[in-house]
């Protein structure tokens, strides 16, 4: 059943992973591989391993553990094959803590009396041994901190998502190494190490010693007397090998699902891209509509990915700002007369003393100019159209407005995700106030396009421009999201050492402009096709929590 259905558990969403954990699953519960009754049962490899452990422990090389008490058939995690056997781990497991060392003590280096140190960051899917650290042996304190072949080093602490990650010792690259305090290196006697690794990446495991980990304000961390007592289904040594062997045969058939389903992603993201593309060079609203017909022939193919409807929305915007979306009409005011108008207001501002005068603002050079522009439209700089309208307040005055910060905004889409008030957002430091019809845009990190339109009153952070516009302030929104504006972002986040944009840069920004008239069109037609947009992405949710509830049921069934 599970071969039967390893192509159709893949495409749900992170079908490749669901399908490694119920392969682990499967494999130490003893249900991968069928028993053969000729095997020697688990319980006679038991006692061979406590026989060899008093054999050390009487000559002094090994330490003897306090017995970890047997759980009662009701505290079982699962049922086991006749022939297996429930055993602590700590009883066919050795458990080494790394060393301890002063942080001025290791280097980038290897040098004379050094030895290589693994870290935490070491511990990956495999052991990394490309970036190390280089202590002095002497802070060895036992021969058993030195790493050995097949050895299995675990993160004792680590973040809560990643304690107790392991990853198997396959070949050492030095001639010692050894591991630092916050790793633990776990040997297995007389058990096959690949098999005691399937056992600590199950979900079982994993979930066992997060939930048992203690829990520091950033870090978790296992204790050996956590570790010792977790229940380790041991089966008979012979049928460990053929755990193994399907085991890794298995992975590798998800290894090539998940190649196979890269590879579809990057052919799929080159589709879209060109078929995307053939929009974006249409050159007039008519040249959009033959080349939307033609596009509309692979709608199914095209939209079956959340990334492709974006990459559709932000096609869009990019044919909105670029006056292809609608036709124009020669009827419309021109921008040219818009642009006078601004220009009288401000200036009518500015001699009542309610706005100051800017810094001169240098004309716009052909090289500023991304696209040709249709009659009627111009170009302006960011300034000539908008003002930021900087308002800094304490937030102790308006505890019951509403605040807005960068983490309440989506990335690229101009939505609004969180509602607080200034009391729920806990702020101390000065705000903006801000006012309705007004745009926020985040500028720290301003590629992450976080940009929204609000219709009520309140403060926002002051990594936050409040923006007012002479526009159509629906259409400037559309503008600061689309890809011709994050293009100029790009290139000022590049001229300083932090992601940030400054006033400087954003009111010399070019930004092309349409007449009045055609600025509520565009509007209204980009409106009715985002929503169009937002219906895909819930058919397409739809879609994939019916795949998701079948791999689910298909796992449930397996396992």
């Amino acid at each position: 059943m599970l071969l039967s259905n390893m192509e159709l558990l893949a495409t749900a969403p992170g079908g490749v992973a669901k399908l490694r954990e119920l392969i682990l699953t499967l494999a130490v519960q003893g249900k991968l591989v069928p028993q053969d009754p000729a095997d020697e049962p688990a319980s006679v490899l038991l006692q061979k391993i406590r026989a060899e452990k008093d054999r050390l422990i009487a000559a002094k090389i090994l330490k003897r553990e306090k017995n970890e008490p047997a759980l009662s058939d009701e505290e079982l995690p699962f049922e086991l094959p006749a022939s297996w056997s429930w055993v602590a781990l700590g009883e066919v497991i050795d458990i080494v803590r790394g060393i301890t060392f002063p942080a001025n003590q290791k280097t980038k280096e290897a040098a004379a009396g050094r030895i290589a140190c693994l870290r935490t960051s070491n511990v990956q899917q495999t052991i990394e041994w490309d970036d190390l650290l280089f202590v002095d042996r002497s802070f060895m304190g036992r021969e058993d901190q030195l790493i050995q072949h097949h050895d299995i080093v675990m993160s004792m602490a680590n973040s809560r998502e990643l304690v107790g990650k392991v990853a198997l010792i396959e070949h050492i690259p030095h001639a010692e190494a050894t591991f630092g305090g916050f790793l633990g290196v776990l040997r297995p006697r007389k058990i096959d190490p690949r098999y005691a690794m399937a056992v600590l990446r199950t979900p079982y495991a994993r979930s066992l010693l997060i939930d048992s980990s203690s829990q520091t304000t950033n870090i978790a961390n296992i204790s050996l007397t956590k570790l010792r007592p977790l229940q380790f289904p041991l089966p008979p040594a012979t049928e460990q090998l053929r755990i193994v062997a399907r085991v890794e045969e298995l992975m590798r058939l998800c290894d090539a699902l998940e190649a196979k389903g890269q590879l579809e992603a990057m052919q799929h993201a080159q589709l879209v891209s060109t078929l995307l593309g053939t929009l974006t060079a249409s050159a007039t609203p008519e040249e959009l509509a033959d080349n939307w017909q033609r596009v509309a022939q692979h709608y199914d193919l095209l939209l079956d990915r959340p990334e492709a409807i974006d990459a559709l929305e932000q096609t869009l915007l990019q044919l909105a700002v670029r006056g292809v979306l609608v036709p124009q009409d020669p009827a419309d005011e021109p921008a040219s007369v818009l642009l006078q108008k601004i220009r009288a207001e401000k200036d009518r501002l500015i001699a009542a003393g309610q706005i100051k005068r800017g810094k001169p603002l240098a004309p716009i050079t052909d090289e500023e100019k991304p696209f040709a522009l249709p009659v009627g439209w111009e170009w302006a700089r960011f300034g000539q159209i908008a003002s930021i309208a900087s308002n800094l307040v304490s937030p102790a005055l308006h505890l019951n407005k509403r605040q807005v910060a960068p983490d309440c905004i989506e990335k690229g889409t101009g939505r609004l995700l969180q509602k607080r008030t200034v009391a729920q957002a806990e702020i101390v430091s000065p705000n903006h106030f801000f006012k309705p019809g007004q745009i926020l845009y985040s500028k720290i990190r301003p590629s992450l396009s976080k940009a929204v339109l609000v219709d009520f009153e309140g403060l926002c952070s002051a990594d936050m421009y409040p923006i007012e516009s002479m526009l159509n302030s629906d259409f400037l929104l559309m503008y600061i999201l689309s890809r011709p504006f994050l293009n100029q972002v790009s290139i000022a986040e590049n001229r300083v050492k932090m992601p940030k944009l400054n006033q400087e840069a954003l009111v010399a920004f070019t930004v092309s402009l349409p007449p009045l008239a055609e600025q509520s069109r565009i509007v209204a037609r980009v409106t009715e096709l985002r929503r169009l947009c937002v219906d895909l992405r819930q058919r397409l949710a739809e879609r994939q929590s019916v795949q998701a509830r079948l791999a689910e049921a298909l796992v449930q069934a397996a396992a």
